[in-house]
């Protein structure tokens, strides 16, 4: 719609035009209350981006204020575009986690792509250098084409992307499941590195200090693509959506080596990202948070197309953009730095004390917001909540049991299953050793990033398993965060802090926001008792298409300090005469499980119990075991069970293992009793792991025969396979399904 035919305030109020941007009507009648008038085309359309879902958070605000969000190490809890974290010698640790999911389910390529590009100018715009990305992937099963379309491309968009800029790739996960046919989960985490001295945030204070745009012109994709993200998928005619932003990595590695400079010099009052609702998100938050205003002449906006309304360039979403405010009288030196780094500048407004954002056009006044209107009045919702009567169902279930009549091929079939295969044919597209920091590579239960100039590194991973938050969202979102800390204390870590990535369908059907709150409790109550609070991340409603929604799906990344990296610890079994020890006890847990899965096609009673006074004593235990250089090798048993998890220790080594199990074959080897954990030991430091691991149980040896040889305490082999054969399983999985044509 252009600027010549917009409809008039009278027009939006009685064709309830407002609708078609995603507003309610009660949402509306209140925009006009604090207007104190009807707004125009252009202001209705700065209320309907910024009230949005993806904006706002005005369905889940209430919930994530049960969150912990304070620490000793937290310096930049949520608000800020990420949260950041000490690590000790004036440094800090920068991350954060996104969804890109709508636009990944429509154009997966640049979706995925863009959604990288974005998580990292919330980290730069810190004054943080992006050290490492990480991903979180959810799709349906790999046996259509149009699940392995969506798979391979936005895989091939995060690696485009992610390479390109500079910035290794150094974990993640990607899991399948029928519930994500339709919607498949993009989410995208960075982390970067900067100095105390060095933090910024996305403040515009000081009245007439000027307002800065750097990076590449606007267009007009991506508009609405905040509302876009914020309602369910249809079944639409594409050209009805917002156009999908397309991604320039190149730009965005000028635009951040830019930026990184720029955020040395003490002219720079605040940065930010323009994001979600681009340039209108950008300005009213950043006026909001400082307690001010903003007025900027749209006429001085770069634009890359011909005839762009204030409307348009409001709301487009063009990537590789930044908002500055910099000090009156002092441009020229950011002025000057971009143009060494050859990125577009231009001066587009000031600071002002009324609180208003006011747009200029063709020098009339096209629109006056108080900007805490945009940003801080949202409509926020209390949304009733309706205990499924599934959950009582699975909950009244009896626990299920399995017998195992041939462990070596049950064990070949669930290595099979594309959720526990090996994700290589992933992580292979990505550049994991850019920057020559990466300690640990994707395939471990952490990525590890070392801090040049000092012993330290960081261990970092992203985590959910959906299916225990389906059967029970209280005791399944525990358990994510559980297990993303799990895994950064088996890399020799110590969790600081998570972010995560709430993604669930409408807030607006009862069931599904009792899921939400339900999860939210459970994370919350494991962020307290873990110590590991939540410094940001973001909320992605509406996954969902006709009536399916997604299994609840509440992401974690956690990243976590190193103190030295002689600490550094690895999942693969070492060396031949190691003592192979299980930490845990296991029990008849199988709903939710992948043998579950594998045996019944479906999923059903209640998730494995976690006893988080346990999970806590447990990883003190191992953490200590490791920085006191007695373990050699830890990993934590999750999906699959113990006989999965020592194999994925096996692969990629050039050595076997003998087990001997005491209990019953099923239970032992393939439940997912939760907080336990896998470890090998050298022969002689036994002593000192009985010491300071009582509890742990000695089953078996490391062997250098390349096998794996499981026994019943009877002496009975129940199996015994070369570790070659069930790796080579492992390994062809994916591409074997992705390679299908039908």
């Amino acid at each position: 719609m252009t600027g010549l035919h917009e409809p008039t305030p009278e027009q939006i109020k009685e064709e309830k035009i407002y609708k078609e941007m995603g507003m309610k009507e009660e949402e509306y009648d209140y925009a006009v209350k604090l207007l104190g008038r009807l707004p125009n085309y252009t202001e209705t359309g700065l209320f309907s981006v910024m009230w949005s879902e993806h904006c706002s958070y005005k369905s889940s605000k209430a919930l994530l204020r049960k969150f912990p969000t304070e620490g000793k190490q937290v310096l930049q809890g949520p608000g800020e575009g990420a949260g950041i974290v000490d690590i000790g010698d004036e440094q800090a640790a920068v991350f954060k986690i996104e969804s890109h999911n709508s636009p990944s389910a429509v154009e997966p390529y640049e979706g995925a792509a863009t959604g990288v590009g974005g998580i990292m100018r919330d980290v730069f715009s810190m004054g943080a250098r992006p050290i490492a990305l990480l991903n979180s992937l959810r799709f349906g099963e790999l046996t259509t084409p149009r699940v392995r379309y969506l798979f391979e491309e936005a895989v091939a968009g995060i690696a485009g992307y992610g390479n390109r800029v500079g910035v290794p790739t150094v974990g993640g996960e990607v899991k399948f499941d029928p519930s994500y046919e339709k919607n498949p989960l993009v989410n995208a985490m960075c982390v970067g590195l900067l100095d105390h001295k060095d933090m910024k945030k996305g403040q515009a204070s000081g009245v007439g200090n000027t307002v800065i745009y750097i990076g590449p012109p606007t267009g007009r994709d991506g508009i609405h693509g905040a509302t876009f993200s914020s309602e369910s998928l249809s079944d639409e005619d594409p050209s009805e959506r917002p156009s999908i932003q397309a991604g320039d990595p190149f730009m965005e590695k000028i635009v951040m080596e830019a930026c990184l400079e720029i955020v040395q010099s003490d002219a720079l009052i605040g940065i930010q990202d323009m994001g979600a609702a681009g340039l209108t998100s950008s300005s009213a938050e950043m006026a909001s948070k400082a307690g001010y205003g903003i007025e900027m002449n749209l006429d001085l906006v770069p634009q890359r197309e011909e005839g762009m309304t204030p409307y348009e360039m409001m709301l487009s979403e063009s990537q590789e953009r930044m908002l500055l405010v910099v000090k009156k009288g002092r441009e020229k030196e950011i002025k000057d730095i971009c143009e060494r780094w050859g990125v577009m500048y231009s001066e587009i407004g000031h600071v002002t004390e009324d609180k208003n954002l006011r747009l200029l056009h063709k020098g009339k006044v096209v629109a006056e917001v108080p900007v805490d209107a945009l940003a801080e009045d949202v409509p926020e919702y209390d949304l009733p909540t309706k205990e499924p009567a599934f959950y009582r169902e699975q909950q009244a279930k009896e626990p299920v049991h399995y017998k195992v009549e041939n462990v070596k091929e049950t064990l070949v079939e669930l290595l099979q299953q594309p959720t526990i295969a090996s994700k290589e044919w992933v992580y292979s597209q990505y550049d994991y050793l850019a920057q020559a920091n990466t300690v640990v590579s994707p395939g471990s239960d952490a990525g590890i990033i070392r801090i040049r100039g000092t012993n330290k590194a960081l261990a970092m991973t992203t985590d959910c398993n959906a299916r225990y938050l389906y059967l029970d969202p209280e005791v399944g979102g525990k358990i994510t965060v559980a297990e993303a800390t799990r895994n950064i204390i088996c890399s020799g870590g110590k969790p600081l802090g998570l972010t995560d990535c709430l993604n669930f369908g409408s807030p607006e059907n009862p069931e599904i926001y009792w899921q939400l709150d339900r999860a939210i409790e459970g994370m919350s109550e494991a962020c307290r008792t873990l110590n590991t609070p939540v410094i940001g991340g973001n909320v992605s409603l509406y996954n969902e298409k006709g009536d399916s929604a997604i299994y609840p799906t509440p992401i974690v990344g956690v990243v976590g300090l190193i103190e030295d990296v002689a600490h550094i610890t690895t999942q693969s079994f070492k060396n031949e005469g190691d003592l192979v020890y299980v930490l845990g006890e296991a029990q008849p847990e199988f709903g939710g499980s992948e043998l579950q899965k594998l045996r019944e096609g479906d999923i059903s009673g209640r998730p494995p119990a976690l006893d988080l006074k346990v999970e806590k004593e447990r990883q003190t235990a191992v953490l200590q075991a490791i920085q006191s250089g007695v373990i050699a090798s830890a990993h934590d048993i999750s999906e699959g069970g113990f006989l999965v998890a020592v194999a994925k220790c096996l692969f990629d080594t050039n050595v076997g293992a003998e087990i001997t199990i005491a209990g019953e074959a099923a239970t032992e080897l393939f439940s997912e009793t939760q907080s336990r954990y896998v470890l090998t030991v050298p022969a002689e430091k036994k002593e000192a792991l009985k010491e300071m691991i009582p509890s742990a149980k000695e089953i078996g040896r490391v062997t250098g025969d390349g096998r794996l040889t499981i026994r019943a305490a009877s002496g009975e082999t129940l199996m015994d396979a070369e570790v070659k054969e069930l790796e080579s399983a492992w390994k062809g999985a994916i591409p074997c399904l992705v390679k299908l044509k039908a």
